[in-house]
């Protein structure tokens, strides 16, 4: 008798073999499943070998063969890396926190994501896998990672990897931003404090700076008044002139940097318009005798 038919079936499909006469084998040329097979019992697919003589006896071969079992199991591996995708601190963001939470996602639709390999590298240090929140979601996880030292004021880039259960590197994900913990300087120059005058013309006058998130806003608040914006030029220079009420004023001068923190200086300068009246004079003694002492006593109000 001879062989009838040879066929192989794999992931549900049937493949017949053609017989090589150079080899002697039957085979055939089959394209793998499109799914990696990291996810099925025993991490392979299972390949039943069915064959049939002329005579009708059909003999199987699967998996689970005491002899040809392991030649049987069929490992696929995708080639498609996972997806990174930095969510927080987002790239030129200023951030006050020198300890910033860093959010991000890692998915991989097939074998999925090997949580060992997800990795975040801060600036030039090292490469860091511990400490990490790895929170499941679908097809991946949702990390964070704080960081145990405070972050310098300043620029920072981090930079996330990780690998799916294939072995397959996502493409690095990078991310720059700053830290500014530190509201800018604020030098106000004129008027000086407590000031009291009788020009109802106010020069505000001063510098300001911010050397990690410049440029600095300012403005002015008259009393009740609104804050009015006030333009700084490039050297941190400002200055504007405010009509004063009668009596005490408050001035009120707001510097903010990019990152939203702000300083704040207070003058009060008091508006005195009303000159003194003379109520009254009195000498004693008057006349006087020449040569001696005498006392002048004047009543005056403001």
């Amino acid at each position: 008798m001879s062989v009838k038919t040879v066929q192989a079936v794999i992931n549900g499909q049937t493949h017949t073999l053609t017989l090589n006469a150079s080899t002697g084998k039957y085979e055939a040329t089959i394209t793998a499943p499109a799914k990696s097979s990291y996810n099925l019992e025993g991490r392979y697919y299972g390949v039943t070998i069915r064959a049939e003589d002329d005579a009708g006896n059909v003999t199987t071969a699967d998996a689970t063969h005491a002899t040809l079992g392991t030649s049987l199991q069929l490992v696929v591996k995708e080639k498609v890396a996972p997806v990174i995708t930095i969510t927080a601190p987002t790239a030129g963001a200023l951030i006050t926190n020198n300890k910033p939470a860093i959010t991000w996602t890692v998915t991989d639709a097939d074998s999925g994501v090997n949580s060992n390999t997800i990795g975040i590298t801060i600036d030039s240090g090292s490469k860091i896998t511990s400490g990490i929140t790895k929170t499941a979601i679908t097809n991946g996880y949702q990390c964070t990672y704080t960081p145990t030292a405070a972050l310098s004021d300043g620029s920072h880039t981090i930079k996330v990897d990780a690998s799916d259960n294939d072995g397959n590197a996502a493409t690095q994900k990078t991310v720059t931003f700053k830290v500014d913990t530190v509201p800018p300087t604020l030098s106000v120059t004129s008027p000086v404090n407590n000031l009291v005058t009788n020009q109802a013309s106010c020069v505000v006058a001063g510098t300001t700076n911010d050397a990690t998130s410049s440029p600095v806003t300012v403005t002015i608040k008259l009393n009740s008044g609104s804050a009015q914006s006030v333009t700084v030029s490039a050297n941190g220079a400002f200055t504007k002139t405010l009509t004063l009420a009668a009596g005490a004023n408050t001035i009120t001068i707001v510097a903010t940097d990019s990152a939203g923190k702000s300083t704040t200086v207070t003058r009060t300068v008091t508006l005195d318009t009303g000159a003194p009246v003379i109520h009254g004079v009195t000498i004693t003694p008057n006349p006087v005798d020449a040569g001696k002492t005498f006392i002048i006593a004047v009543e005056v109000t403001d």
